[in-house]
C-alpha cells in the first residue's frame, strides 16, 4: 500500500485572532506546553511514516529559521517556502508543486491544529477511494460544513451548492492530495483550497473523498480561548513519544 513520505504544514497565515501575541510570531510557532505549536504536527506525521516536510511563510518568515536553524526537525529535513504575497491554502499548495515528484500524493496538514487522531485511516481511505483528495472530517465539532454522498464522497462544501448528502461534518484541515490536483490550481494567485475543491467537483463528480476520523483529540488553536486552554488540551494526547 502507497504511503505519503512528504507533509506540507500550512505556516504562512497571519494568526489575527490571535493578536497582539503573533504580532511578531507566525501563530503556528506560539509555544504550547514549551514547544511550538506546528512541531506537535510534525511529530504526528512522523507517526505514520512522513520523511519530509514542507512548511509555507509570510509571516515574519524568519522566525521559522531560529526555530530550527539546521532546517530539520528530529532528524527529518523541513523545506521553507517563502511567500512574499499571501496566496492562501489553495495558492500555497500550488506554490509548492515543482517541490514533488509527478506521480507523487502528499499530506496536507494546518499549521495550527494538535491533534493525535488515527491518521492511519486517512492513507487507508485514500487508497480505497482512489480520488486526487481525500478530507479527515469528524461528526462531533463546529462548523459542520462538509457533505458527505452516500458512497462517503464530498457533494457540497460550506454549503455552497446546495446539494444534500447523508451527512455533515467538520473538516479537520488535514487532507491527502494527489499531485495531479494541482494541475487545476492556479499559479501565481492567492485561491482557498475550498475554492480549488469546488471548482474540481463541478469539472467531475466524486473526485474529492471523505473519511471520517472521530478517534482521539483534535484542537483548533485559533481562538483565544482554545489556545489559553492549548497546555492541558495537549496532555491528554496520546501521540508517541521521542526521546
Amino acid at each position: 500500500m502507497r504511503r505519503f513520505k512528504t507533509a506540507f504544514l500550512l505556516g504562512a497565515g497571519l494568526g489575527t485572532r490571535l493578536k497582539p501575541l503573533t504580532d511578531k510570531c507566525p501563530k503556528p510557532l506560539l509555544p504550547v506546553d514549551g514547544r511550538p505549536i506546528i512541531t506537535y504536527g510534525m511529530d504526528h506525521l512522523l507517526t505514520v511514516g512522513v520523511e519530509r516536510f514542507i512548511v509555507n511563510t509570510h509571516h515574519h518568515p524568519d522566525a521559522y529559521r531560529v526555530v530550527f536553524p539546521d532546517g530539520r526537525w528530529r532528524g527529518r529535513e523541513i523545506i521553507f517556502v517563502y511567500e512574499p504575497q499571501l496566496l492562501d491554502t489553495g495558492g500555497g499548495l500550488k506554490n509548492i508543486e515543482h517541490l514533488l515528484s509527478e506521480d507523487g500524493a502528499i499530506i496536507c496538514y494546518n499549521g495550527d491544529i494538535i491533534t493525535d487522531l488515527p491518521l492511519k485511516r486517512l492513507f487507508d481511505g485514500h487508497n480505497e477511494k482512489k480520488g486526487e483528495v481525500t478530507l479527515v472530517l469528524r461528526s462531533n465539532g463546529s462548523p459542520q460544513n462538509v457533505s458527505l454522498d452516500e458512497e462517503g464522497y464530498v457533494c457540497d462544501l460550506r454549503h455552497t451548492l446546495g446539494v444534500r448528502g447523508t451527512g455533515d461534518y467538520l473538516f479537520t484541515g488535514i487532507y491527502a492530495v494527489e499531485r495531479s490536483f494541482l494541475g487545476h490550481i492556479p499559479r501565481g494567485q492567492k485561491e482557498s483550497i475550498i475554492v480549488s475543491f469546488l471548482r474540481r467537483m463541478a469539472e467531475v463528480p466524486r473526485v474529492i473523498a471523505g473519511v471520517v476520523i472521530d478517534g482521539g483529540q483534535w484542537f483548533d488553536l485559533g481562538s483565544p480561548e482554545e489556545y489559553e486552554r492549548a497546555e492541558l488540551l495537549v496532555k491528554t494526547l496520546c501521540l508517541t513519544k521521542f526521546d
